[in-house]
């Protein structure tokens, strides 16, 4: 992305124009292929951003950096809505419902059981135990944050996925 100032405010461009023309009326024909010189010669340069993640931060307005010759866009910090308790809750109710699509694929399993006394397959019931102790294990991850921030940042995810070897 490219930005110029025009008359105190800076403009962006995602794109820039195929033709372009100068101030003193001369046009430049493939202006979007035009080398950096010729770019900055017109005040173009590019637009660069802090890395951000946009589930805790925010990108500023655009702003010239002079040192750099860029327009920066810096980035702020988000207003987390919500007490520090209330979005662990909020993640552990996830990690909960994960684990409720997970018991429920083997309920039939129990509820045969309790109707006919069918025993359930001990990989059933291991399988059902731990789902239980994930949800343990990640309750106690989400308690372990101590700021809004990381348990926004936080993913509910139940089993940890497969590694992929990458040879």
């Amino acid at each position: 992305m490219k930005a110029k100032q025009i008359n105190g405010q800076i403009v962006k461009y995602k794109r820039l124009p195929n033709t372009y023309t100068k101030g003193d009326g001369s046009v430049i024909l493939n202006f979007r292929k035009a080398d950096t010189a010729t770019l900055e010669a017109e005040g173009f340069y590019d637009v660069v951003s802090d890395s951000y993640d946009r589930r805790v931060e925010v990108l500023g307005e655009i702003t010239w950096d002079a040192d750099n010759s860029v327009f920066k866009r810096t980035k702020s910090n988000k207003t987390i809505q919500g007490t520090l308790s209330e979005l662990k809750a909020e993640k552990i109710a996830k990690v909960k419902e994960l684990a409720n699509v997970e018991l429920s694929k083997t309920d039939w399993y129990i509820t045969r059981e309790a109707e006919l006394g069918t025993a359930t397959p001990s990989a059933i019931t291991t399988e059902r135990s731990d789902v239980r102790a994930k949800v343990e294990e990640r309750e106690t991850e989400v308690n372990a944050l101590t700021t809004k921030k990381n348990v926004v940042k936080w993913t509910p995810i139940l089993f940890d996925p497969p590694a992929i070897d990458i040879e």
